[in-house]
């Protein structure tokens, strides 16, 4: 398996020989007691460079993400978010199942942003008929799109001025800050909640942080152990995290190079069966065929490449053509993006 070339995602990534090592060192301590000096440093250092005053350790950015859609909102309050986001989408209904907060989702413009004339005509009137309107959360990047920075900017005085807290799905904010050339601190600091990967392109093994103010992350944390999020000697794990945080964020440069490597390929292919969607950042949408879909992925991993998970999932009876994701990260090489080309080729040439 570790031989295979895994396009899926940026997930699926392995730590390195030095992040190993880091972790086979680590001091450790009870983290529930706030004794695990690894944590500790972790937490103090993912504040800071997310210009925050504390954070949180968690297993996932699904956690941190409910943890924060909890702690800003009560039971029967509402959150606007967009219809594709992950906190509302692709987290398994957790603030509705697990926070009784009503999400109330709207589409996405093509950008990535929400429209905010459109999130103003959402917010509810003080009304008792009605669920009270606390959070705007917004997702950087999005289908690997970067939210301008004026953007962000724009939407956090509107949420000042109606009174909402303000969240950000940072799962690759890293990647949006790269992309930008600017300090992680001066995209995340706009927000007052942010959640950020640490096991995407940073390339950890697991790991999410929550930063935000003190006071929030007092309740986060009690949010976290009802969830049953509380860790151990989690400074194993936290090691990983730090050594991701120290020399992985300049490198997610090399998989936006990446990406618009595979998309030239792609484009000098000049096939209507394989082409070119959309690029941004470290992740590139591809237009299959579907009549060549499956086949081509199992071609594909007989040749020791993972293009897709589960085919079949994207297929559509009426579509002549699906989008597939490919998405750059630290385990792929230019010769990796090269072969999966002279493979995609070859596959076409006989077909």
């Amino acid at each position: 398996m570790s031989d295979l070339i895994d396009f899926r995602s940026d997930t699926v990534t392995r730590p390195c020989a030095k992040m190993r090592n880091a972790m086979a060192d680590a001091q450790v301590g009870d983290d529930v007691y706030g004794d695990d000096p690894t944590v500790n440093r972790l937490e103090a250092l993912a504040a800071d460079m997310a210009g925050h005053e504390a954070a949180l350790f968690c297993s996932s950015g699904t956690q941190t993400n409910l943890l924060a859609l909890m702690t800003h909102c009560q039971r029967g309050d509402e959150y606007i978010v967009g219809n594709s986001a992950h906190t509302y989408k692709y987290e398994a209904g957790g603030a509705a199942v697990l926070g009784s907060i009503q999400p109330q989702p709207l589409d996405f413009e093509p950008d990535g942003t929400l429209d905010l004339n459109k999130v103003e005509a959402l917010i509810k009137e003080d009304d008792y008929h009605f669920a009270r309107t606390r959070l705007l959360a917004l997702e950087n990047t999005t289908a690997g799109k970067v939210i301008p920075q004026s953007y962000i900017g724009d939407a956090r005085a509107f949420a000042q001025t109606k009174n909402l807290a303000f969240h950000l799905d940072g799962a690759r904010a890293a990647n949006a800050a790269v992309a930008q050339g600017i300090e992680l601190s001066e995209l995340t600091g706009q927000f007052d909640s942010v959640s950020i990967c640490l096991s995407k392109g940073l390339g950890a093994p697991v790991g999410s942080v929550l930063c935000a103010s003190r006071d929030f992350i007092k309740e986060a944390r009690r949010a976290r152990k009802m969830l049953g999020g509380g860790m151990r000697q989690a400074g194993t794990i936290a090691a990983a995290a730090i050594y991701a945080l120290e020399n992985n964020i300049l490198r997610l440069a090399e998989d936006h190079e990446n990406a618009a490597y595979l998309a030239g390929k792609i484009d000098d292919l000049g096939c209507a069966d394989f082409s070119v969607a959309s690029v941004a950042t470290n992740m590139v949408f591809v237009k299959i065929a579907s009549k060549v879909l499956i086949e081509l992925n199992d071609h594909l991993r007989e040749h020791g490449i993972i293009l897709i998970n589960d085919p079949d999932r994207l297929l559509s009876a009426d579509a002549p053509y699906v989008n597939a994701r490919l998405v750059m990260h630290k385990d792929v090489s230019r010769s990796d993006i090269d072969l999966l080309i002279k493979n995609v080729h070859g596959f076409l040439l006989r077909s």
